[in-house]
């Protein structure tokens, strides 16, 4: 990944508190142009330093009452991409991690009501060849959720 500049991190630190600010308004505050600021973030997105945009959708007002996390513990761990390939057409997952520690994946998913959770375990994560367990963990409430900051002073 490319290093990136003052101005780089001061764009980055603009636009990670509000993503949705105009892009004359971030040129104001850099002393640029828009069309510079325009350049630098189409490049820190083709070099991967941001990674998407768009608009954060509360699950509850979509009827996802119930967020869980839940290990699951391999048969081996390099069938990891196959079981991601399989987890892919779940669309209720909506993270899924390749990790140390007790598990070889942590998958953060979203159901309506503890029994599309019980089917959703039962029924689809094992059943996926590999699985050998599952250990599910409800989030009762989200307290923190963003992103990582961005200084502008290094």
């Amino acid at each position: 990944m490319e290093k990136i500049d003052h101005l780089d991190r001061k764009i980055l630190s603009i636009l990670s508190k509000n993503a949705r600010i105009p892009f004359k308004d971030v040129a104001a505050e850099c002393n640029v142009s828009r069309a510079a600021i325009h350049q630098r973030v189409q490049h820190l997105i083709e070099a991967g330093v941001i990674m998407g945009s768009g608009f954060d959708v509360n699950p509850k007002s979509l009827g996802y009452r119930t967020c869980t996390y839940i290990g699951i513990t391999l048969e081996r761990g390099s069938m990891y991409k196959e079981v991601v390939e399989r987890l892919q057409h779940i669309p209720e997952v909506v993270e899924c991690h390749f990790t140390t520690g007790p598990y070889t994946m942590l998958v953060k998913l979203y159901a309506r009501d503890n029994e599309q959770l019980m089917h959703l375990l039962n029924g689809r994560l094992q059943e996926i060849p590999g699985v050998v367990a599952t250990e599910t963990l409800i989030s009762l409430e989200q307290n923190i959720k963003r992103e990582i900051p961005v200084t502008v002073d290094e």
